[in-house]
């Protein structure tokens, strides 16, 4: 096997080689505006320093968000265009799954990511490889109640302290991470193993794109 996986749900842009027994190569930049511009040379990189090329992956993992609208499909666009080009499948999973898995945590616990507008995409663990709630945004001061005395691991953590006074790293996204959770999945249940799972290769919003049809718009057709 050799994975390919890659994110871009985040300022993190991220990617990671996997040949179901170890992370080969990683690698990525941190830049909330240049998804489209880091992506593919971040690839080339990768590819490069585990001495593999684009045509020998057999498996293609991209993190499916929640995140913020134009980012996210960077990552899932190139994805499945690699996929429809090499013929091998595309899975999806929850960004927030592997920040959790990254972040070894074993008992329970809160991953919270930055959705601009004051806001969070959050999830609850009860450990670093199973997710106990569905992945939600909201304000931060609307979630006190559900992840008081909980500690927490994300980037949108780590920006509201008063919320989250036990906030701690990992702070952005590793595809290495989203890599080591995939080959994980992949090889079947097993002692210890991750009960996240896998979803389609689709974007998970949670919420409309910032840029809208006006109310008044006015549709002219041809005559």
């Amino acid at each position: 096997m050799l994975l390919l996986a890659v994110d871009t749900a985040t300022p993190a842009v991220t990617v990671a080689l996997h040949d179901g027994a170890s992370v080969l190569a990683a690698g990525g930049d941190v830049d909330a505006r240049r998804h489209g511009e880091l992506l593919l040379p971040a690839v080339d990189r990768v590819l490069a320093e585990a001495g593999a090329k684009l045509d020998a992956v057999t498996e293609l993992v991209v993190g499916v968000g929640p995140g913020p609208y134009t980012g996210l499909r960077v990552g899932i666009a190139t994805a499945l265009a690699f996929g429809s080009a090499l013929g091998v499948p595309v899975r999806g999973l929850c960004s927030l799954d592997g920040l959790a898995y990254a972040s070894g945590i074993e008992g329970p616990f809160v991953v919270a990511t930055d959705a601009r507008r004051k806001e969070v995409y959050w999830a609850r663990y009860a450990d670093a490889r199973t997710r106990a709630s569905e992945p939600a945004v909201d304000r931060p001061a609307d979630l006190a109640d559900a992840v008081a005395g909980l500690p927490a691991v994300g980037a949108g953590a780590l920006l509201y302290p008063e919320v989250f006074p036990d906030a701690r790293g990992p702070e952005h996204q590793s595809a290495a991470a989203l890599a080591s959770l995939a080959a994980e999945l992949l090889a079947g249940p097993g002692p210890g193993s991750a009960s996240a799972g896998f979803l389609p290769p689709l974007p998970l919003y949670l919420r409309r794109p910032d840029a809208q049809v006006p109310k008044n718009y006015k549709v002219v057709t041809p005559k």
